[in-house]
């Protein structure tokens, strides 16, 4: 029995886990209106940070920790457009450069005393912050979702948290095979009677599957999405560094588009800022009315995920690693964790963006 083999057996710490620390990258860590005029505590990949509004109203972002004598900042107040520490009155700017310090005759901008700042960005409803920290001007933006501004969409917005690591949690959104088991009888059935194509894309941002002659889903969602039945339009997508895409279109007046942002809070802990938007063949007011009974089986199928990917976690911290064995039909799990690798190891040469296509089958 080789080393590997023996860390499997007995539980043995391993460094083979899919765990990412992704730098230069956009994450959600709050929606605009939790945003006020009090600080708040947020974690992005185990960094303690704060939020705050600052001068103008723009959101700053800091560690959590006072320089001077390491009080959480987020338990002070702002004043004067600056963020004020609760122990000694120290004052920070959006960027992290001490403003005041009470008592003291002399200047206070000396470098030791900064807060250590994160760029930030306010748009589409959320603050984003850049995971590496002393950047001002960024070279990316964040992600923009799409649709939020056509006028025949309605679009619905949930928080949600999942107890998996980020690459876990981006896989099971995206994973179609186990939405017949986990899920039966609310999406899809496990009597696989139909055979389809797969074609995978992979390019050098994302990875998408689109699948070809996919019938309407059986079960109780399928019928909500596509009463009349028919063929859908299937895409799942994953845009780095951690956006999931689910899309059906069904037809020219049934489309519906789930984009999922996902902050990894630590290395287990991942909150899911999910957008829906839709279209479908009914009145804008009976879509209304009819949210309040969908919208409960939607966070229903989110529960059964949750549970299972506790249970997936406690699994593999129980093991100190992971043990995967792969087939053509998880078609995006390995993919989503090489392009996030090699986020993490900071690549410095340009990839070209060309997109390999490959082709599946498999049983629906």
């Amino acid at each position: 029995m080789n080393a590997r083999e023996e860390g499997r057996t007995t539980g043995a710490p391993s460094s083979h886990i899919s765990v990412v620390k992704l730098p230069h990258s956009w994450f959600i860590l709050c929606a605009s209106r939790e945003l006020g005029d009090k600080p708040i505590a947020r974690t992005l990949q185990g960094t303690p940070l704060v939020l705050f509004r600052g001068e103008g109203g723009k959101p700053g972002a800091l560690v959590d920790r006072c320089p001077h004598r390491n009080v959480p900042l987020s338990l002070g107040r702002v004043k004067g457009g600056q963020l004020e520490c609760g122990y000694h009155g120290w004052r920070f700017d959006q960027g992290g450069q001490c403003r005041l310090i009470p008592g003291l005759v002399g200047e206070p901008e000396a470098k030791s005393r900064c807060a250590t700042a994160y760029a930030t960005r306010e748009q589409d409803g959320f603050v984003w912050v850049y995971s590496t920290p002393g950047v001002e001007e960024p070279t990316t933006e964040p992600f923009r979702f799409p649709l939020l501004d056509a006028g025949d969409y309605t679009t619905v917005r949930r928080v949600l948290r999942a107890p998996g690591s980020l690459h876990a949690v981006l896989e099971n959104t995206l994973d179609v095979p186990h939405t017949a088991f986990l899920h039966g009888g609310l999406f899809r059935t496990a009597e696989k009677r139909n055979e389809i194509d797969v074609v995978v894309r992979r390019g050098a941002e994302q990875v998408e599957a689109e699948y070809l002659g996919e019938p309407a889903p059986k079960g109780l969602v399928g019928r909500l999405l596509a009463p009349g039945g028919g063929v859908v339009q299937h895409f799942d997508r994953f845009l780095m560094p951690s956006i999931a895409q689910v899309e059906y279109r069904i037809g020219e007046r049934s489309h519906i588009l789930v984009t999922s942002a996902m902050t990894p809070v630590g290395d287990w802990d991942t909150l899911v800022y999910a957008v829906v938007t839709f279209k479908l063949p009914v009145p804008r007011f009976l879509l209304k009315a009819a949210l309040p009974f969908v919208l409960p089986v939607g966070l229903h199928i989110f529960g059964q995920d949750a549970r299972i990917l506790a249970k997936q976690t406690d699994s593999i911290r129980r093991f100190g690693t992971e043990a995967y064995a792969s087939t053509e039909i998880d078609v995006l799990g390995p993919s989503i964790l090489r392009l996030m690798r090699a986020q993490e190891r900071e690549r410095t040469q340009p990839v070209p963006d060309t997109v390999h296509e490959t082709r599946v089958r498999m049983r629906t």
